[in-house]
């Protein structure tokens, strides 16, 4: 898939957010390294915690299907300014990529791209290796 499809992919999600409260639309198309793309936008929820965005929603989407290492994601968003992914989609970005080296494409109301990698947008992320040697709460004491 070359990368204005996979950007256009992002922007044809915009019309599927469900952003009543915000009315700010996000879409994102997650490319798989087995070329498996999936689109993703926000979804909103009155509580505001349970929202999704769309990052999340293609990432859980690619996940559930079997799909566990990922190429590139593009980000729209319908401003002229480009939209980074919030700490918690850098962080699920992350966690299927511990490398850091996915490649980002932000894409604004003008079709303009902005590209980057994940580690640009996360230069310490937190990882599996911060896990190693964790000693249960008994064993603290």
């Amino acid at each position: 898939m070359t990368k204005q499809e996979l950007c256009q992919k992002a922007v044809d999600m915009l019309a599927m957010a469900y952003v009543p409260y915000s009315h700010f639309p996000v879409g994102a198309a997650l490319e798989c390294d087995d070329g498996a793309v999936f689109a993703g936008c926000n979804i909103e929820n009155a509580a505001y915690t349970p929202t999704n965005c769309a990052e999340r929603t293609a990432v859980f989407k690619a996940v559930s299907e079997g799909h566990r290492t990922f190429r590139r994601i593009a980000i729209a968003a319908a401003t002229e300014r480009f939209t980074a992914p919030c700490g918690v989609c850098r962080q699920v970005l992350a966690e299927f990529n511990p490398e850091l080296t996915m490649e980002v494409i932000l894409v604004n109301s003008r079709g303009e791209t902005r590209e980057m990698t994940l580690r640009d947008l996360l230069p310490w992320s937190f990882d599996g290796s911060y896990l190693d040697g964790f000693l249960p709460e008994e064993e603290m004491t």
